[in-house]
């Protein structure tokens, strides 16, 4: 009924003034937006192990909590093989990122602890932050001697506690790395544990796909989080670390207690997608291929430089400028999201530019000479 909640609709329509309004688009052009960094999420190997782990009986649905029934060997197998691969003593398998997250960050860090955060972490951390009992204070991006400042301030004014160090291997705005080695050190100098979101950095950086933080996910002070939906093709997330604090989380973090279960089936995928890390190095190599190729082009194109990743932000700093030029490179055929606050800070919307083994070279050329053309026609 028209009119029924008013407070919304005049909401809803200063989002539309400001150029934030935001809509669920189909898929449509050549894919520079998803997070299917190495082609798998569509891929035969994912297929065919789906028509496998079907044939030999694995569930569809896990039918409870993995605390009453939901608990599949597929889901057992697939913790114990990450473990493994990974690099750490345990890992737990959830049915996201975001609610990986919020476990992590609401049933670790206890009252009287410290979570100190890069100021440009995941919306997941801030809600799992929201949920805990520890103290919070950010420090500047990227930026491990702020972190160093920020912790002897809260040492300083009483603080006592464990501290929590919280980043992204790559962030997913910007595509910059975070300073994992002077991080770690200030980590290990403080008696501090360093928790690494790996969701744009598995299967794409580290050796086999291993993430950022493979060289160190072993040490007792250090907690990585791997998406599945990303890289790996399928969806899903897994949380590795020292067998005591999976362990609490299995005990404490109400969104794995009270949730059902992830689906066996897509636990089997993603032993799959692991499977395929290691057995086909050929598929990450063409990923850096393309990665290396649109870092080139946009810089001889565009003049668009600095880019660490396959992630390649275009700041526009207009929210409707940013959705116009959007829809221009959409017109063009290329699935082009643009990005604005609150994802990203006020003033910094951009179009985020992903480089997926979806689209070929040729496709990348033609896009940066594109975008070169409508950013200059809007100059």
């Amino acid at each position: 009924m028209a009119g029924a909640f008013p407070r919304h609709e005049t909401s809803l329509e200063a989002l539309r003034s400001r150029g934030r309004y935001r809509q669920l688009m189909p898929r449509d052009g050549h894919d520079f937006a998803s997070n299917d960094y190495l082609g798998l999420a569509g891929s035969d190997v994912l297929r065919a192990a789906a028509a496998e782990a079907l044939a030999r009986g694995v569930p569809v649905g896990a039918g409870g909590s993995r605390l009453l029934r939901g608990n599949d060997a597929e889901h057992q197998r697939l913790e114990a093989e990450a473990a493994a691969f990974f690099g750490t003593e345990a890992a737990l398998f959830m049915g996201g990122g975001f609610n990986a997250n919020q476990a992590i960050f609401s049933a670790l860090p206890q009252q009287g602890d410290l979570v100190l955060y890069d100021a440009l972490i995941h919306a997941s951390t801030h809600d799992g932050m929201r949920l805990g009992r520890a103290d919070t204070r950010s420090f500047a991006h990227g930026d491990a001697e702020d972190a160093a400042r920020v912790l002897q301030g809260w040492r300083t004014s009483g603080g006592t506690g464990q501290v929590w160090i919280a980043v992204e291997a790559v962030y997913s705005m910007d595509g910059d790395l975070a300073p994992l080695a002077p991080l770690m050190a200030l980590a290990d100098a403080e008696g501090a544990v360093l928790v690494v979101d790996e969701a744009h950095s598995s299967g794409v950086f580290g050796d086999l796909g291993r993430g950022m933080a493979h060289g160190i996910a072993h040490r007792p002070n250090v907690v990585s989080l791997h998406t599945c939906g990303k890289a790996l093709g399928v969806s899903g997330a897994l949380i590795c670390g020292q067998r005591v604090l999976i362990e609490t989380l299995i005990n404490k973090a109400r969104g794995f207690i009270f949730a059902t279960a992830p689906s066996p089936l897509n636990a089997a995928l993603v032993r799959a997608a692991l499977q395929e890390l290691q057995q086909n190095l050929g598929r990450r190599e063409q990923a850096w291929q393309g990665i290396a190729h649109a870092q080139d082009e946009a810089k001889r194109l565009c003049g668009l430089d600095g880019f660490q990743s396959q992630i390649l932000p275009v700041l526009i700093g207009d929210d409707k400028r940013t959705m116009a030029l959007a829809s221009r490179m959409q017109a063009c055929g290329y699935d082009i999201r643009g990005i604005r606050p609150p994802t990203v800070p006020r003033g910094t919307s951009r179009l985020r530019l992903s480089v997926t083994l979806n689209t070929g070279l040729e496709v990348i050329t033609a896009m940066f000479e594109d975008l070169a053309r409508e950013m200059e026609a809007r100059t």
